[in-house]
């Protein structure tokens, strides 16, 4: 199986869920993430399907952030 190409979309929602999981999750383990997924959109392609990945980025995108930035 060789790698796809993501598409700009792709990299973009990457990108968007990277700096946005830092206040979901702060302190080390957003730091963690932030950076798998910043390393992901960098190199660019789906590897395997990239099927758990996607689904990080689904979730961070999606969970609600109260006022003060953080997870609701």
């Amino acid at each position: 199986m060789s790698p796809v190409p993501m598409d700009h979309h792709e990299k973009m929602r990457l990108r968007a869920a990277a700096f946005r999981v830092t206040r979901l999750y702060p302190g080390p383990v957003g730091e963690v993430l932030s950076r798998e997924l910043l390393t992901w959109e960098e190199f660019g392609y789906r590897l395997g399907g990239g099927q758990l990945v996607m689904r990080l980025v689904d979730h961070v995108l999606k969970t609600p952030l109260n006022q003060d930035g953080v997870a609701a």
